[in-house]
């Protein structure tokens, strides 16, 4: 699984330093140096036992809730957005740190919930508080594609636990019902978002720009793509934002499918550790954290193609060990070093 953590991150480095115009600055090597501090700190997350994150899970859920009233409070602004607070040595992000510890926090929640009440309205409120608050939270700051990952984590974990499917059916068909007011009180590039994804020819040099140059740059990669250090739409600049949200174009316009299919096969593998991790632990609590984590990546990759290719609204979600910037590595390998205490203990029971 290193290997292949490995190996993904490192075609992120030759991506970027492609983006870049074949140079390691700005973009590749200090993603480098990221990712192998990140990865560092999975391995000794991978130490910690399985019973130390249960009786952490909701301290950490509580001290990450409390960092967000402080973006609301004192958070640095950038983008237009209220994400960071500003620590003097590191600029933090809670609500990247909080996609993990919802998975912690509902999976706890689940563990300790007796097996008689899981069909009773004891097992719904509190897990809809728990994700509740901080995807309302975020939805302030405002990232709807961070509230999104909180609330589609956090479910996961809810679907996996056993609620009745006839909640999910209803819930499906409630946010239908109110989908035209939640649309009408989105920010105003939001809605835009929105209406570009549903049509991005009405403004292909305005509001539509993104997808369609992204369409462009993976069309254009053929089967095997144009070559190393070959690509035109982000080599001259026409594909934005080439290194970080359209990372995936950027790579599939210069190694084409093949290299699309890589990328896509590799965190697949990724994702299907993650679910073995959770077929052999050995508590509810375990089996629920490591679905959930390797859930978490997936809707990364998943939710970034989808972004990338048309299928779905950009959403500001970037693909995971590729892009260029520390916070989605950071989430990722706290997901990977949480997985590997699970898978850890697990071993260690087998052998007892």
């Amino acid at each position: 699984m290193l290997l292949l953590v490995l190996a993904i991150g490192g075609f992120g480095l030759v991506v970027l330093y492609s983006a870049a115009g074949g140079s390691l600055t700005p973009w590749a090597l200090n993603q480098g140096i990221k990712f192998l501090m990140f990865l560092g700190m999975a391995l000794v997350l991978s130490r910690v036992p399985e019973s130390a994150w249960q009786a952490l899970a909701f301290p950490i859920y509580g001290a990450l809730v409390l960092a967000l009233i402080g973006v609301e409070a004192i958070g640095g602004i950038s983008g237009g957005s209220q994400r960071w607070l500003d620590l003097g040595i590191i600029r933090l992000q809670p609500s990247e740190m909080m996609k993990p510890a919802i998975v912690l926090t509902v999976a706890r929640f689940y563990g300790m919930l007796p097996a008689g009440q899981l069909r009773t309205v004891n097992a719904v409120w509190p897990a809809a508080v728990l994700i509740g608050v901080p995807a309302a939270l975020v939805m302030l700051q405002p990232d709807l594609g961070t509230a999104l990952m909180i609330t589609f984590g956090g479910l996961t974990v809810t679907f996996l636990a056993g609620l009745p499917l006839r909640l999910y059916v209803g819930s499906a068909l409630a946010a239908a019902a109110a989908a035209p007011i939640a649309f009408s009180m989105m920010h105003e590039y939001q809605r835009n978002r929105v209406l570009i994804f549903l049509n991005p020819e009405s403004d292909p040099l305005g509001k539509g720009y993104h997808i369609s140059q992204s369409k462009i740059a993976i069309g254009s990669g053929g089967l095997f793509g144009k070559g190393f250090l070959q690509g035109t739409q982000s080599r001259l600049d026409y594909l934005p934002e080439r290194h970080t949200d359209f990372v995936f174009a950027t790579m599939a316009e210069e190694w084409g499918l093949v290299g699309g299919l890589f990328v896509i096969f590799a965190f697949l593998l990724l994702i299907r550790w993650g679910m073995q991790v959770a077929h052999n632990a050995r508590s509810k609590f375990a089996r629920l954290t490591a679905a959930g984590l390797a859930t978490t990546i997936f809707f990364y990759v998943g939710i970034n193609l989808m972004m990338v290719m048309g299928l779905a609204p950009v959403v500001g979600i970037p693909l995971p060990l590729v892009s260029y910037g520390g916070s989605a590595v950071m989430t990722v390998m706290i997901c990977i070093g949480i997985l590997m205490s699970i898978d850890r203990e697990s071993r260690r029971g087998r052998r007892i």
